[in-house]
């Protein structure tokens, strides 16, 4: 099974920073010639995220909102008590949501709906240098 690598990099702003990757995948998909298979997303560390939503202005802050109320920045953490850190929520977050999704293609194509897109979420409470690696299985 051929399997086709590469990566996407970002500067991020982090605090709940939200990253549309579609368009990235897209072109990554397009210059490996893949037809049929499956492409994966992984964001290695532990404050960020992949996953697919609605990338549009009321979805990203709805994301926020949602997230601020179950998992807040503030609070009594003791991850940050045991390392003299401020970004236990991110972590937690993090965790939630996920590092990776996998999508099929078909005929080139990613077989996303048509109202979601891949997105990057950053957690963390400072700006970041975030890269996805995506691989293609065909």
């Amino acid at each position: 099974m051929p399997v086709h690598t590469g990566e996407l990099r970002f500067s991020t702003r982090g605090d709940g920073d939200v990253i549309d990757l579609t368009e990235g995948v897209e072109s990554f998909v397009a210059a490996s010639g893949v037809s049929d298979g499956t492409v994966s997303l992984f964001v290695p560390g532990s404050t960020a995220a992949v996953t697919s939503m609605e990338f549009e202005p009321g979805g990203v802050h709805d994301l926020r909102v949602v997230l601020d109320r179950l998992i807040p920045a503030e609070g009594h953490y003791r991850h940050n008590e045991l390392n003299a850190d401020s970004n236990s929520h991110a972590h937690i977050r993090a965790a939630i949501i996920g590092p990776s999704e996998t999508i099929p293609l078909r005929d080139g194509r990613l077989l996303t709906g048509i109202w979601q897109q891949l997105v990057l979420v950053d957690f963390d409470d400072r700006p970041r240098e975030r890269r996805v690696v995506i691989q293609i299985a065909s």
